[in-house]
C-alpha cells in the first residue's frame, strides 16, 4: 500500500479483540516509527510508554472511561519535557505540542500499516494520567492512543473531510 492510500484508508477503531495482543515484533517496528519522527532541532522531547499488564491499564481506565478502551490489549501514551523541546528566540513558543504531535501520527499511521487499530485520544483526564504515572512536574501526556487488533465485525464510523478546495489557498 502507497503512502496516501495508507493515509486514506486510516480510521478511529472503538473496538478491539482483547484475546490478540500484538506481537513484540510488530510493537517494535511501531515504536521504532516514532522514534524516527522528525522534531524541531531533532531534540526529540518524547517518550513512548506503552501499558500492556492488567494492573497498569485499569488503572489508566480511570483517566479515560470508555468501555471500548478496555478491550484493547494495549495502550500507547506519548509523553513530553517541555524543558527539553525547541523554544523559538523571537516569541518563546515551544515545540512540544507540535513535536509530539508528529510522533503520535507516525505512532498511529505505523500501527495501521501493520494492519492494527488505533483511536488519538486527548479528551483524557491529564492531571489524573499523570499521577498514575508518576509524572515528574516537567513532564506532560499529549495523546494516548489504544492499540490493538480491531473487533471482527468492527465497521468504523466513515471519515468526512472538508474538499480539498476548501482547505487549500495558492498564494
Amino acid at each position: 500500500m502507497n503512502l496516501h492510500d495508507l493515509i486514506a484508508s486510516r480510521n478511529s477503531v472503538r473496538a478491539f479483540d482483547p484475546s490478540r495482543p500484538v506481537p513484540s515484533d510488530v510493537m517494535t517496528r511501531i515504536l521504532d516509527s516514532g522514534r524516527l519522527a522528525p522534531s524541531a532541532k531533532n531534540l526529540q522531547p518524547w517518550k513512548f510508554l506503552v501499558i500492556s499488564s492488567d494492573e497498569m491499564r485499569s488503572r489508566v481506565y480511570d483517566c479515560y472511561q470508555r468501555d471500548w478502551l478496555r478491550q484493547a490489549p494495549h495502550i500507547l501514551v506519548v509523553k513530553g519535557d517541555r524543558n527539553s523541546a525547541w523554544v523559538r528566540a523571537s516569541d518563546g513558543w515551544n515545540s512540544l505540542e507540535t513535536d509530539l504531535a508528529i510522533v503520535m501520527d507516525h505512532l498511529i499511521l505505523a500501527a495501521h500499516a501493520e494492519g492494527l487499530g488505533t483511536c488519538w485520544i486527548s479528551a483524557f483526564d491529564a492531571a489524573l494520567l499523570g499521577r498514575i504515572l508518576e509524572l515528574s512536574p516537567d513532564e506532560e501526556i499529549f495523546a494516548i492512543t489504544p492499540l490493538g487488533f480491531t473487533a471482527d465485525g468492527y465497521v468504523p464510523v466513515p471519515k468526512t473531510r472538508k474538499p480539498l478546495e476548501e482547505v487549500v489557498e495558492y498564494l
